[in-house]
């Protein structure tokens, strides 16, 4: 009698091991799954065509943002300058890429 006492005692803490582990499992899986639809993309360049994004920066510029972070350039004037590593002169264009705005420079 006393053996079939420890035998149940067995099983029932081998089904509870079961259940943790399997409870431990899904929690890591919805982790996972959570973690991986968080967009990394900052708000600022976030996009969805090309036409969503614009220049950072009033003058120089060399990153993109969407528009709705557009600079206000109202009154700014800006050197004629064809500055490296920047989109002045044609030197690159502004594009929507994987959902972020960028600034690709091309010279």
């Amino acid at each position: 009698m006393r053996n079939n006492y420890n035998n149940s005692n067995n099983n029932n803490l081998k089904k509870m091991k079961k259940i943790i582990q399997i409870t431990l499992i899904i929690s890591l899986l919805i982790t996972l799954f959570l973690a991986s639809c968080t967009s990394s993309i900052p708000p600022e360049k976030q996009c969805s065509v090309n036409q969503d994004c614009v220049p950072s920066k009033c003058c120089h510029a060399d990153d993109a943002v969407n528009k709705a972070n557009a600079p206000n350039c109202n009154d700014i004037f800006c050197t004629q300058q064809c500055k490296p590593g920047t989109l002045d002169c044609n030197q690159g264009k502004i594009s929507c890429v994987k959902g972020e705005c960028k600034a690709l420079i091309t010279s």
